[in-house]
């Protein structure tokens, strides 16, 4: 969702406000709740209780001469295949899904993540969201994130953007990865944007109807 900010006097600013809500999603246990935690607040603790249902969390950017607000969905592990995620996945506009390095059981459980929130949730112009594969705990080993070229052809095999590997307890590539999922989002906006704003129309009726397009992506 974008928005143009206003002055006092009724004019649009250009700066532009864009609201992103973003789902971190994954096997329980993986790290989800302790990655948003250190990038939200910068704090780390080794006694996240288990997150029951969803929790959510908010992180503002200053993006160049853009604010981007990120609403980050923390959903529990154990709510894949419950009745409610779909509720959890309406207009998202993208995702992290998360697996732990030091479990294989998790980075098997990905491609299912991956499969049912294709099945649940697309963009208006019925592309996928952004999706960035983060392989987390890497400070406790390495050993399913250490080959590269595999992970590189495993995100593109399931439709990831990209991928990271991770550390909450280290701090380490969070906010990397969340920039780079911040990038694939923007594109995403734009090219919806411009399917629904004829490139006839003027640039000021263009920003008044990028403005009002904040149901464009339900």
């Amino acid at each position: 969702m974008t928005n143009l900010t206003s002055h006092p006097n009724g004019m649009q600013g250009l700066r532009k406000e864009h609201l992103y809500k973003v789902l971190v999603i994954g096997d329980l246990g993986v790290g989800k709740t302790s990655i948003i935690r250190r990038y939200v607040h910068q704090t780390y603790s080794n006694n996240y209780r288990a997150t029951i249902g969803v929790d959510f969390a908010l992180k503002v950017l200053n993006w160049d001469s853009e604010t981007v607000r990120l609403q980050l969905w923390d959903i529990a592990g154990q709510e894949r295949f419950g009745n409610m995620t779909r509720v959890y996945y309406r207009e998202a506009m993208g995702a992290f899904i998360v697996f732990d390095v030091t479990r294989h059981t998790t980075f098997e459980a990905v491609a299912k993540w991956k499969e049912d929130l294709d099945s649940k949730l697309m963009l208006a112009d019925g592309q996928s969201i952004a999706t960035v594969l983060l392989a987390n705990k890497c400070d406790q080993g390495r050993e399913l994130a250490n080959n590269a070229i595999k992970m590189d052809q495993f995100c593109k095999d399931h439709g990831f953007v990209g991928w990271f590997e991770t550390s909450a307890k280290d701090n380490l590539n969070i906010s990397d990865a969340a920039n780079f999922l911040v990038k694939h989002m923007m594109a995403a906006e734009n090219d919806i944007l411009k399917s629904v704003i004829p490139d006839t129309v003027s640039p000021q009726l263009g920003a008044r109807r990028e403005a009002s397009c904040s149901g464009c992506f339900k």
